[in-house]
């Protein structure tokens, strides 16, 4: 659990992540990170989600 800020935008989260956001947008859109949806948009991502999954991919 974080105790900073947890949602970002998708670009934040790119840039945060160095993930692109194509890639971000395709994880997303397959449940796989949270999302706070707004007016038919995706708006914020949960960043521990989406380190969860880079984590995921990245272990050996």
């Amino acid at each position: 659990m974080s105790l900073g800020k947890t949602w970002y935008t998708l670009e934040e989260a790119g840039f945060k992540s160095g993930v692109k956001q194509e890639v971000i947008s395709q994880w997303m859109r397959c449940g796989l990170i949270r999302v706070e949806r707004g007016d038919h948009e995706d708006v914020r991502l949960n960043i521990d989600d989406l380190n969860l999954k880079i984590e995921e991919l990245t272990r050996n």
